[in-house]
């Protein structure tokens, strides 16, 4: 998809110092927000235009924003200068990439999807929405003739010796160039969006990036991306406190609720790309109706999110050979072995159909190492992955 993104970008000219607008990025067009406000316009399935009141109004946005990011509820009106933030920046993102097209009217800006293929991509997880972002904003930076001093930060950073003077320097050139070709004549806005567009870029190349308006300390990693990541190192706990227990109650609601909304968004997009039972077995006859988790929920927590982790079973195999005589609280493992099998299958046909739209061979082996207490190399083929696991099922 990667491909296919980039050479959907290449038909536009993204250059700022043309289109005089700054919106290109914004605070809230972090991966975790693009992917939720792409999700819910998928959600919408809009037949035409659409405004951001209309996702504000829509059900799926309402029980999910404030739950997941801890935000006050849409209904209350005090809240609507912020949501109308988290939903319009993104929108406007995606209006100057041209996956929306976008019309203003009045004082409304009325949006259309123009490239369904690619919204649906940034929809499906955080990873393919920051996949987008990178080469989307490595994009505008070309397009607009500033690339080559983010390339000359990285080289720096890459040698080991970058320091606070390049980075600041980067900043100015950044600031300068914003003020210089748009509306924007803040530093502190120009600051703001550039943190969006230097991590993203810093995050892909492994190098640092900036953290509270200073050179990082440590390269940045996707996690410092999110805007609903929690900055553990401000919780105040002891010494002999977890993270986990120093989180507040308030903290683990929002995180459950986050955690429950993936995976019901996964479980759902699987029902969506997959009719028939994946497993071909003599008890695959019958809508494929069930969405199994091969490594339990319950017991997998980290993993229960995860595509590759999910299987479309019909209700004789859900019910009958992978939880025995209804069990749901027991696996069987002869076939969680079948059911990892044929999710392989299917995986690597996936994979060579459409690319890595829906799965990743490399967070298929994550789930395994993780389902199994294994350490799978990321270098196998989908072949040795089948030798590997029935080496190890076999062993158990």
């Amino acid at each position: 998809m990667i491909d296919v993104i980039t050479k959907f970008l290449s038909k536009y000219d993204l250059d700022v110092r043309k289109s005089h607008d700054a919106r290109f990025m914004d605070q809230k067009c972090t991966p975790d927000v693009v992917c939720f406000i792409a999700d819910c316009l998928i959600n919408l399935n809009p037949q035409g235009e659409f405004t951001v009141q209309d996702v504000w109004d829509m059900q799926y946005f309402i029980k999910n924003a404030s739950a997941i990011f801890g935000k006050p509820s849409p209904k209350n009106e005090t809240a609507r200068h912020e949501y109308d933030k988290f939903i319009q920046q993104p929108l406007r993102m995606l209006a100057y990439a041209h996956v929306l097209n976008i019309e203003k009217r009045g004082n409304v800006n009325y949006y259309g999807i123009a490239n369904l293929d690619i919204l649906d991509y940034i929809a499906t997880k955080e990873r393919n929405a920051y996949n987008f972002l990178y080469v989307y904003i490595t994009r505008v930076l070309s397009d607009s003739g500033i690339m080559k001093y983010f390339e000359e930060f990285k080289n720096a950073c890459i040698k080991g010796i970058v320091s606070q003077q390049d980075y600041t320097e980067l900043k100015e050139r950044y600031t300068r160039f914003i003020i210089g070709n748009t509306a924007i004549n803040g530093t502190v806005e120009v600051a703001r969006i550039f943190t969006k567009v230097i991590n993203v870029y810093s995050a892909e190349n492994d190098i640092q990036g900036t953290e509270k308006g200073r050179l990082s300390k440590d390269i940045i990693a996707f996690s410092d991306l999110m805007y609903n990541r929690k900055n553990w190192r401000d919780i105040d706990k002891a010494k002999s406190q977890t993270r986990q227990e120093a989180a507040t109650a308030e903290e683990i609601q929002q995180q459950e609720a986050y955690d429950a909304y993936q995976v019901t968004k996964a479980m759902n997009l699987l029902r969506k790309i997959q009719v028939d039972s994946e497993v071909r077995d003599q008890y695959a006859n019958g809508d494929a109706t069930q969405v199994h988790h091969i490594f339990p929920k319950s017991q997998f927590p980290e993993i229960a999110h995860y595509l590759e982790n999910l299987i479309k079973l019909t209700a004789t195999q859900h019910y009958t050979k992978a939880h025995p005589n209804n069990h749901t609280q027991v696996t069987n493992k002869d076939y969680q072995l079948v059911c990892l099998l044929a999710k392989s299958q299917n995986i690597e046909q996936s994979l060579k159909t459409i690319g890595d739209k829906y799965y990743r061979k490399e967070s298929f082996i994550y789930v395994i190492n993780v389902g199994l207490h294994a350490e799978l190399s990321q270098c196998l083929s989908f072949a040795d992955i089948r030798k590997q696991l029935r080496i190890l099922y076999n062993a158990a």
